[in-house]
């Protein structure tokens, strides 16, 4: 959600297209310098939020991090930056931090998570309060985060700590070669979360479709049905019962690269309702068959 005219503005627009959870940069993606907000900002924020009926917020770290980068200077940046978001993040109460972990590039990735690990927990230690999500990714390059392994490994890492948790892209997901289009390929894949890091680990999600086939490790985020999940698709990943209760917001690109409009938010809301009719009519035909061979 964009914070132009200031961080209220933010609970504005969201609340005009429908929304019960946003996403938000505490400062512009795409450049290091800090956004400073006084309290009369932060605290309008509160006040907008609190009146409205948006009931999370996520703030998004900036693209640039890299916490496990080889570079000294590109690390200590990176530690400045997101200790900065998770400052701001229990400032405005927000629902947590979402980070990229960062990228081993063409390094060794065991070396990439020890340092991404090492950044993270020293950010947390500067901070308080605000859980920081590590968002699983897409695998291209070497971007850290393909698996729930490298999910584990790096919040081992980072110190295990229960402010840590996970921000779940759907789009990642397929592109990382999880068919989610499935109950059962959701069962599989809540199955690994469980036996790896913990279901209780999930915190967020992210709903986008994705442009790129199964498996291809390509980031290519699509509207809502309109990529390889399809409606369908979208519908089975939101109504799994372990995400009950957890915000998603969406990032996907909308007419003209304009981001998510009320009625692709609308259309989430309803392939939700359609995800978990359907679990409740599967659930209750299996009960019968199940009765009936007895």
């Amino acid at each position: 959600m964009s914070l132009a005219g200031g961080l209220p503005k933010a609970i504005e627009r969201g609340t005009d297209r429908g929304c019960r959870a946003i996403q938000i940069f505490n400062q512009s993606p795409r450049r290091w310098q800090p956004t400073s907000q006084g309290e009369a900002e932060l605290g309008a924020f509160r006040a907008a939020m609190a009146a409205s009926s948006i009931e999370a917020v996520l703030v998004h770290t900036v693209y640039l991090l890299n916490c496990a980068s080889e570079d000294p200077d590109i690390r200590a940046k990176s530690l400045t930056s997101l200790t900065h978001s998770l400052r701001v993040g229990e400032q405005i109460g927000a629902a947590g931090v979402v980070l990229h972990p960062g990228s081993a590039k063409s390094g060794e990735v065991q070396g990439a998570i020890a340092r991404a690990g090492a950044t993270i927990r020293e950010a947390l230690h500067e901070s308080e309060r605000c859980p920081l999500q590590l968002e699983n990714t897409a695998g291209a390059g070497g971007t850290l985060g393909r698996s729930f392994d490298e999910l584990a490994e790096l919040l081992a890492a980072a110190g295990g700590g229960e402010r840590l948790g996970l921000c779940l892209d759907s789009c990642h997901l397929f592109a990382s070669g999880y068919d989610i289009r499935t109950p059962a390929g959701i069962d599989e894949l809540l199955r690994e979360v469980g036996a790896k890091v913990g279901l209780r680990r999930i915190r967020s999600l992210h709903l986008n479709d994705c442009e790129a086939p199964l498996g291809s490790n390509r980031d290519r985020h699509a509207n809502v049905g309109e990529g390889q999940l399809g409606e369908a698709g979208c519908a089975t990943f939101l109504a799994a019962p372990a995400f009950d209760g957890l915000p998603c917001v969406l990032e996907t690109p909308g007419e003209n690269r304009s981001g998510a409009s009320a009625e692709e938010v609308a259309l989430a809301v309803r392939l939700r309702q359609r995800g978990i009719a359907q679990r409740r009519r599967r659930r209750r035909a299996s009960a019968t068959r199940s009765a009936s061979t007895r």
